[in-house]
């Protein structure tokens, strides 16, 4: 069991779109780009998914919009964009995986290594 833990931790789950069709998901590339921003590679984060570190952009702005409005009583402070942010979210969502597949099958270029 130990070393079945190990091999997920250091390799990540297997993606069944991919193991299926031969194609990226689009959320491929997730789980290794938080591991990568949980160990401070932003580049490699944005390369592996750039939903990530856009994520924690925008959480880290809206919760300080947030803190600020309540804390100096003043609705203006806070941003409210959720609409806004989901659909850029699901911009570059559809972006990344457009681009990935397509520098795979039509360039052969895996831009999701394996972990080094």
């Amino acid at each position: 069991m130990e070393t079945l833990i190990q091999w997920i931790t250091r390799q990540g789950l297997p993606c069944l779109f991919q193991l299926i069709t031969g194609l990226y998901c689009p959320g491929c590339g997730g789980t290794r780009a938080v591991r990568a921003l949980l160990h401070g590679n932003l580049r490699m984060s944005f390369q592996y998914h750039p939903l990530i570190l856009y994520a924690v952009l925008v959480l880290t702005v809206e919760l300080i919009s947030f803190a600020l409005s309540r804390a100096l009583k003043n609705p203006r402070w806070y941003l409210g964009h959720e609409t806004l942010f989901v659909y850029i979210a699901a911009g570059i969502v559809v972006v990344n995986w457009i681009y990935k597949n397509v520098m795979l099958v039509f360039f052969g270029i895996d831009l999701l290594p394996l972990w080094s």
